[in-house]
């Protein structure tokens, strides 16, 4: 990424095209050469877009010159504001979605296919840690609904769910107590950890490490009532929102994702203003932040749901309700 001249605007951000090249579970990657800004971290490949350059352009040239490819379709994915000591960088960040030729490091830099986890063990430049926390979000954010369906049945429901392929789960029971809460949580935890899925708890954050959940999910007053990040960046924190103020701070607590609702009539709110398709897509627009889609959601609606800017669905009833729990994950397909 050659993001070593600063831009020309005294107040400007360097405004950076990055391209995310995956294959199958694995995303490209390169190195930077040492005598560069951040030398010797990885990155994500793309470059400075030059003057009077449009980002698709940029990216199209940066990724030519790189790694040897062709891009012939990319889709807007997010965009990274960060402030170094000695600059500022805007990051837009595209999914490359089809080109032609192998990758490689076209112009001596080194170059590897490599898997979310080994992402994790690499050094990257403080600008592309919101990029590695996306890469590791599923399509699918499930939330419990044990009240309804009782606490042993919820759990049987939850683990077809995880052996299916679910990897991220809130548990969201307001009507327990504090302590029924905290042992349900600690059960939930453990379920979800032995298959590889992660679990948030819709509670106080400094209930996470008495769980040893993986982050907290912050409900909307919760969510209002903080001015910085609840937890370290070791753990997860997630926020829900229904409009641009709530966006806003969730950004400005540096959470991990939101989740925007009520995007179609639901039952669990029967008569709530929902927000429909245009203005979640709007929403989205405005915010950093991967943004999960809820209300209403039914498999079916992930496609639209990432057209308008979405990570992917929160699903509560869908999934629970469904027949089969199994085909309905299923029906997601691959993140």
């Amino acid at each position: 990424m050659s993001a070593s001249t600063p831009s020309t605007g005294a107040n400007s951000p360097l405004r950076v095209a990055v391209g995310i090249l995956t294959e199958g579970s694995k995303v490209f990657v390169t190195r930077r050469f040492p005598d560069s800004h951040q030398g010797g971290k990885w990155e994500f490949p793309g470059g400075k877009i030059e003057p009077g350059e449009d980002v698709v352009s940029a990216l199209k040239r940066e990724l030519r010159e790189e790694l040897g490819i062709e891009v012939q379709e990319a889709r807007s994915w997010m965009t990274v504001l960060h402030h170094y000591p000695d600059r500022r960088v805007l990051l837009d960040v595209w999914r490359i979605i089809r080109y032609q030729g192998a990758p490689h490091g076209r112009e001596g830099q080194e170059a590897q296919w490599l898997t979310c986890d080994e992402l994790s063990s690499l050094d990257f430049p403080e600008a592309d840690r919101p990029i590695l926390r996306r890469l590791r979000l599923p399509a699918l954010y499930l939330i419990s609904d044990s009240r309804r369906y009782g606490k042993d049945e919820f759990l049987v429901m939850l683990e077809r769910a995880l052996r299916a392929g679910a990897r991220l789960v809130q548990l969201r029971e307001p009507h327990m107590s504090p302590e029924e809460y905290l042992g349900y949580a600690r059960i939930t935890a453990d379920l979800c950890h032995r298959h590889g899925a992660r679990l948030l708890i819709n509670a106080e954050p400094e209930w996470v490490q008495r769980c040893d959940a993986d982050g907290v999910h912050l409900n909307s007053k919760r969510l209002m009532r903080y001015s910085s990040r609840p937890l370290d960046k070791q753990f997860w924190v997630a926020a829900s929102c229904h409009d641009a103020e709530e966006l806003r701070r969730a950004e400005q607590l540096e959470t991990d994702m939101a989740v925007l609702s009520p995007v179609a009539p639901t039952p669990s709110h029967p008569g709530a203003a929902i927000l429909g398709w245009e203005n979640f897509a709007r929403l989205c627009a405005g915010s950093n932040l991967p943004v999960y889609a809820l209300g209403g959601m039914r498999a079916q609606d992930l496609k639209q749901a990432r057209e308008a800017g979405a990570q992917g669905l929160a699903m509560v009833s869908e999934i629970w309700g469904a027949h089969s729990i199994e085909r309905a994950i299923a029906a997601l397909g691959p993140d």
